[in-house]
């Protein structure tokens, strides 16, 4: 089953059925960014039925590989991912993983932490709250196209102390003293009101997601969707679950791709990629979306 909706210099075409089928239906090289947050290990078992952690980096292999292929020259993979807890220890089903999509012919660019700023209290006899997540990201050569300037944030409140009275070494540029070849001139940044962000995203896990066993924030694929795409782009999210990352394209008017393998949350994500292109704006001048259920192209996947 395949919905398209359409957006007039965008759309999005959501699938119901597994991945690995399904991305085989999409050409190579034509997607800008991969965006997703696929089942961890052992969870969603009532929904999805859970990977074990032995087992998951065998499972994920042909999804790496279809991505690849998919996937342009100059996109990128964001990937969502963590760590499982077993016997007392973490698992190391991600690292596995890291090192099989090097093997795939992945490049391994980056590493985002997520930082949950919500995230509940609670006691453990042998750790803390998790209060974070990775997030991977991957491409497939090292130029790739990023646009840093759409999520530049305010200086903050240290730029008034800290460039108010500047040192001599602060007016040129000051070589990293660990030999890494990186240097910073923080004389360049006096009058200058935004700045770039760090690898560390502060974001809320609250969704308006209601009918869905994961918690994937708008905010999260938004902010990634600015870095590296430009509108008119195309945005995949291979774990569609409630379509947040197509939302989030529509939103920004990229055009999307969306795998699903539950028939229900297919169904709602479909619902919430229209509602959020009703609200642009512009809608009711012209025809913003048609909605086509092509069921010959795939009945369950």
């Amino acid at each position: 089953m395949k919905s398209e909706i359409m957006g007039g210099s965008f759309s999005s075409t959501l699938w119901l059925g597994d991945c690995v089928d399904v991305l085989k239906e999409i050409p190579d090289n034509c997607v800008d960014l991969v965006v997703t947050s696929p089942p961890y290990a052992d969870q969603r078992k009532t929904t999805y039925g859970g990977i074990h952690p032995d087992h998951y980096v065998e499972w994920f292999t042909p999804i790496g590989a279809e991505l690849l292929r998919v996937l342009k020259p100059t996109g990128t993979f964001i990937l969502n991912i963590k760590e499982k807890v077993v016997e007392g220890e973490r698992h190391t089903y991600v690292l596995q993983l890291i090192m099989r999509m090097r093997e795939l012919g992945w490049l391994w660019t980056e590493e985002f932490m997520w930082h949950k700023k919500n995230s509940h209290p609670g006691k453990w006899p042998n750790r803390f709250r998790d209060n974070w997540e990775r997030i991977l990201q991957f491409n497939k050569q090292k130029r790739f196209a990023m646009y840093q300037e759409a999520v530049m944030v305010p200086m903050g409140k240290w730029a008034e102390s800290r460039l108010r009275n500047l040192s001599e070494t602060d007016k040129r540029r000051d070589n990293s003293r660990v030999g890494s070849g990186f240097g910073k001139n923080v004389s360049k940044w006096v009058g200058r009101d935004m700045a770039y962000p760090s690898n560390v995203l502060h974001m809320a896990t609250e969704t308006s997601n209601k009918n869905h066993s994961a918690t994937f924030p708008l905010e999260l694929p938004t902010w990634f969707i600015k870095l590296f795409t430009k509108e008119g782009d195309v945005v995949l999210d291979p774990f569609m679950g409630q379509g947040t990352a197509c939302v989030a394209a529509s939103q920004l008017r990229r055009s999307s791709i969306g795998i699903e393998l539950l028939e229900e949350y297919y169904r709602l994500a479909v619902t919430n990629v229209e509602e959020a292109c009703r609200k642009l704006p512009g809608y009711g001048q012209r025809s913003l979306f048609s909605l086509v259920d092509d069921s010959s192209a795939h009945s369950d996947g």
